[in-house]
This record gives structure tokens, sequence and C-alpha cells, in this order.
């Protein structure tokens, strides 16, 4: 069969090599780029060379996105139909079946999964899909007819909305394509019960990342007093309560998320040990530190204050300032966690950011442990934006 697909071209001094040895994206200033090339239409699917011609692999294109091309397999005559979908899903599929006894996780996570800009999030019988790259959108009804055939789910949610979208010039939207949704999804994690909210929550609805830092704030916090700052649907503070915590106290700014973090606690029996306050993060932690208040675990998990280079400097101080605020609150010996998404901060930068906050506030310690995100969010070794969940605990001895 001849090959009809548009051929992309690097530049003569561009990193060959790197794309060689894994690389998965392409920037639009390492490309031959003229007016045919400007015109392919975002989502094609081409093939890409260097600048002597010698293939590299087969790419999706989008010339109106900072990433021009997103490796898709290293065969340059690899044909992604529904085939080689499914293929890369079944592998997927078989990481996270090893791992989890329920089916609640992330199934998809992009480039670590060989499905660059993809995100699918696992509830069940529902898979909420993120097609956050073109070549998803555009392959979208075939993408998710591999999901439900490799996967058996009967719901599928997509969730066209966040950041990555924008960038790539591709419009939001949220909504069930396959099967339906009464409301929001239970989903059994870490001892708790949390309520997803597929069709109007953050992100797709749960925070799958974070569930062995919950479970490890769960190991802290047996037999004592909890708070859990940008709390979304309970996350640390369920966990908590599940593993033993006598009270948690969950701090966030959306109510409708509360109300779900509440009805977590009732399916999990535990309502008469959760309280939830709305209200800006900063000012309740200041208003509780006026008050006096004290627990015997504290976790923040702030939304991402530093999403890209440009945001990283005052990302780093206000991830500094929640440190300041949220230390005074942890009783002696008692335990400080503290959370970025931000893949801008790496680890020694968030980390000399929150350790500088903690000596703000007059408090020391000792940091007893680095969490990341969970093994069903891998990481694409040759892309660091894959690794961008940190989560330091401390335990404040003064």
């Amino acid at each position: 069969m001849t090959d009809t697909r548009p051929v992309i071209r690097l530049k003569p001094k561009a990193n060959a090599r790197a794309i060689r040895h894994g690389a998965p994206w392409v920037f639009d200033n390492e490309m031959v780029t003229d007016r045919r090339s400007r015109a392919i239409a975002p989502g094609t699917v081409a093939r890409l060379e260097d600048g002597d011609r010698n293939p590299l692999g087969t790419v999706a294109v989008n010339p109106t996105s900072r990433i021009f091309a997103r490796m898709l397999d290293r065969d340059p005559e690899a044909e992604i139909d529904h085939a080689w979908l499914s293929a890369k899903l079944r592998t997927a599929l078989d990481h996270r079946a090893r791992l989890y006894d329920a089916p609640f996780y992330r199934l998809v996570h992009a480039e670590a999964d060989g499905l660059p800009g993809v995100v699918i999030d696992r509830f069940g019988d529902v898979a909420a899909i993120q097609p956050n790259a073109a070549w998803a959108e555009v392959l979208f009804d075939t993408l998710a007819l591999s999901v439900v055939e490799v996967t058996g789910v009967t719901t599928v949610v997509k969730n066209a909305s966040g950041r990555s979208r924008a960038l790539e010039g591709l419009e939001e939207g949220v909504e069930v394509t396959q099967g339906a949704l009464d409301g929001p999804v239970p989903v059994p994690m870490n001892g708790a019960t949390y309520m997803a909210d597929l069709l109007g929550g953050q992100k797709t609805g749960l925070f799958f990342d974070q569930r062995p830092n919950h479970a490890f704030a769960a190991e802290l916090s047996r037999g004592g007093r909890v708070l859990d700052v940008f709390s979304h649907v309970g996350g640390f503070a369920l966990a908590c309560l599940a593993g033993g915590a006598t009270h948690a106290l969950s701090v966030d700014g959306s109510a409708p998320a509360l109300d779900l973090a509440r009805q977590g606690a009732e399916a999990g029996g535990m309502a008469d040990r959760f309280e939830a306050r709305q209200g800006d993060a900063f000012d309740t932690l200041a208003a509780l530190g006026e008050a006096g208040e004290t627990f015997d675990v504290v976790i923040c998990d702030p939304p991402a204050f530093a999403p890209n280079k440009q945001a990283l400097e005052a990302g780093l101080r206000a991830y500094e300032r929640i440190a300041r605020l949220a230390a005074p609150l942890v009783a002696p010996g008692g335990y400080l966690g503290l959370c970025s998404c931000s893949h801008a901060a790496d680890l020694d930068r968030f980390r000399r950011a929150s350790t500088r906050g903690i000596g703000r506030a007059g408090r020391a310690g000792q940091l007893i442990h680095t969490g990341f995100a969970g093994p069903d969010h891998p990481q694409h070794p040759a892309l660091a934006e894959s690794g961008y969940l940190k989560a330091l605990f401390y335990r404040l001895t003064a």
C-alpha cells in the first residue's frame, strides 16, 4: 500500500539523537516549516524524518501548537488505527490489573503509556477520557470504541477541558458519549469511599495519583486530628479517617466538592468524625492559627501554583507561604504534608521553598518521606513533565 501521509522533517541542526533515544515531542523551532507543513491539519498522522531524510517514526502533527509533532510509533510505517489503539490499551490494562483488585485507577497516562496527550481514568464501569492532543480529538470515536472493547466499560465520558487542550487549539466541553450517568460515582480507595463527579468536577472527577500519599498520611494519623487543606472531595481527610483518625477537617473553596466529601464520609460511616469548612485556603489557615488550633497531621495539596516556567517564581513563593501558614497548626511531634503538582517546580525547588516556609514559621523538624504519584501514573523516562507530583512529609519536633 502506498503511504500517502505527509512527511515532516527536522532542521539539519536539530537533535535527532534525542528523538531516537526516546524523546516524545518535537517543538516547532526544531522543524523545517514552510507553507506546506503549516497547512497540515491539526491531528494529522505523518512521517517524521531527520535532516538527512532518514525516517524517525510516525508522529501526530499540530502546526498550531508549540509541540509540532508527538511521537506515536518508532515504526515509520505504523498504521494508527483501531488495532493499534487497542494494543496500546491492552498493554496499559495489563499493568493496572496486576496492581489493583478493583477497576478504579488511571488506565492511560499519556506519553508514558504510548498515547501522547491522552488521559483515561477508570471508575468501575465508566471511563473518563481526556483527548488533550489534536490527534486524539480526531480519532476520539475510534479511541472510545477501543476502550469499550478492551476494558468492558459501559459508559464513556469525554472530558474535553483543561489548559492542555487550549494549548492545542481545541474546544472545551464535557459529555457522555456512550451509556449514561445518573450522579456521582462511588470510588473505593484506601478503605474510604469517594464520590467522583465525572461531569462537573475537577479534572476527571478524582485524583488517583495521590493514592499512595493518602495511604501514608493515614498511617501517620491513627488516633489523631487531621486538617486537610485544598481537600477537593475529601482526598486526605477520608483516607485518614478510614485509617483511624479521630477527626478530620476538610477545607476547600468549592462548596460542591465539599458536599461530595460529606457524601463520601457518610458512605464510609465516618460522618460523625468529619467536618468541612468552605473558604480560601490561605485565609482559613491564618484564621485557624489566630484561633490557636492545632492538629496532629496537617496536609496541604494545592492546585499547580507553577504550571509553567513563567509562573515558577510566583509559584514557589506561594508554596513557601502555604508552609509558613500551615506549620504553626501542627502539634509538637506532629506531621506536616505538603504537595505540589507543578511540573515546573522540580523536587529540589519545591523542597527548598517548603523548608524555608517551615523555618519562617519558627518550626523545625525532620523530612521523613518523599512521595510521588502511584504506579498507575508511570513516568516517561525522557519527559520530566510526566513526573509532576511531589509530596513531602515532615515531622515537626520544635
